[in-house]
């Protein structure tokens, strides 16, 4: 017996992936941006910086604020991912060219003096001369530059309530030497490189799945076992699926999960609300630090690929509530019809402790908090003589506890 299911796929779809360029398509998402001076429209000043309170940019002199476009509206992103064809990239998401400085250099407009700009630690500097603020916008190959920016809506004041209720529930095992020099207040708000992709993809699935029809018991010897009837069923899923703002990290960093690594307490405060990013400027990330995307849209695209289809076999599930012992897919395949790429900064409080092993080398550990929800995720450095004396003394509870059950059920 089979069960298959289809959705045809409309003629003009076909017709779209059959004539998609393989070139991608650009979006310019800096256009009409400047270096040098950003002004406050009421005053002039630059002393410009973001407001988490309100969301907006303020002026530090004469307190005026204002909005921000947002990334959808800015660059006509917000359409039917179902329309989507061939591949979209905004130019902030372009290859990162390796020979491309990190190391800027502008003209001060304000009174003409040189003012060096290091891309890899920020995206702002002051002229010394005039004391004006200069500010990195339009977009260089270095990754250096994304197309839209999150801004942090949590502030210092509440991301320290968080690490500081998280590392106290934890603090029984921690060790004594970070016990003694747990101190929150050296958290450190940071814009983490991302990629937001939309895709449109057609999934097919095929397996077997079964259908239980029948349960009762056996006796053997003493024992009874539980058998059952089942009809098997080849299962066949062919569906339209649409991705919206799937949020995968950009930075070769943050994607290597070796041990030495934090990459699970990063994703472990997802998700990000990116539907509410706003068109880059730096201005947003004056008072925080940053971090270079340095990884490709090729390089990112078969983890794209792969975690679509784990949302596609999610996505089959709501079908298949006949088959109460499961189904196996054999063969999965995924065709996309179009995708989209957006580079984009996302805030991130971190609390960071350099544990000391003694011998010149020391394991990091962090505290992550999402700059716009407030999740929290992190590691400790633990006592290894606490936790193995608790876990022997539990373990001999255990064997005694065993040994009573034994003498009164003998």
């Amino acid at each position: 017996m089979s069960d298959t299911e289809q959705t045809p796929v409309a003629p003009e779809e076909t017709a779209a992936v059959a004539s998609a360029a393989p070139e991608p398509r650009i979006i310019q998402t800096d256009d009409g941006a400047i270096d040098g001076l950003v002004k406050c429209p009421s005053c002039g000043a630059t002393e410009i910086g973001l407001n988490i309170a309100t969301g907006k940019l303020r002026c530090a002199y004469c307190r005026h604020e204002w909005l921000t476009e947002s990334a959808g509206d800015a660059f006509g992103i917000n359409g039917d991912i179902g329309l989507l064809s061939g591949t979209v990239i905004g130019s902030g998401s372009m290859d990162v060219q390796p020979s491309t400085d990190v190391v800027q250099t502008f003209k001060c407009s304000g009174c003409g003096a040189e003012v060096v700009v290091d891309t890899a630690h920020s995206m702002q500097a002051r002229c010394h001369w005039c004391r004006n603020t200069l500010s990195v916008n339009q977009q260089i190959a270095n990754g250096a530059v994304p197309d839209v920016v999150l801004p942090f809506s949590l502030t210092k004041e509440a991301a320290i309530d968080k690490i500081t209720g998280f590392v106290k529930k934890r603090m029984y095992f921690a060790h004594p030497k970070f016990k003694a020099e747990f101190n929150p207040e050296n958290v450190l708000g940071v814009y983490l490189p991302y990629m937001i992709v939309d895709v449109n993809a057609q999934a097919s699935l095929r397996g077997e799945g079964e259908h239980e029809t029948r349960r009762y018991t056996v006796k053997r010897g003493d024992d009874t076992e539980t058998r059952y009837d089942a009809d098997r069923y080849r299962v066949e899923r062919t569906f339209d699926l649409h991705v919206n703002d799937l949020t995968v990290e950009s930075s070769t960093e943050r994607l290597d999960r070796g041990l030495h690594n934090t990459n699970n307490i990063i994703n472990a405060i997802m998700p990000f609300d990116v539907e509410n990013s706003v068109r880059y400027d730096a201005n947003f990330l004056a008072g925080f630090t940053s971090e270079r995307r340095d990884s490709d849209v090729g390089d990112l695209t078969p983890m794209v690929t792969l975690q679509s289809k784990d949302i596609a076999r999610y996505s089959a599930n709501d079908t298949l509530g006949f088959y109460d012992r499961g189904v196996r897919w054999d063969d999965e395949q995924l065709t996309i019809v179009g995708q989209r790429w957006v580079a984009a900064y996302l805030p991130v409080w971190l609390y960071s402790y350099k544990e000391d092993k003694g011998n010149g080398k020391g394991l990091l550990h962090y505290v992550a908090v999402n700059g716009r929800t407030g999740e929290t995720m992190g590691s400790v450095p633990l006592n290894q003589r606490k936790l193995l004396a608790v876990s022997a003394v539990v373990e001999v509870i255990g064997i005694v506890l065993a040994i009573i059950i034994m003498v009164i059920g003998g």
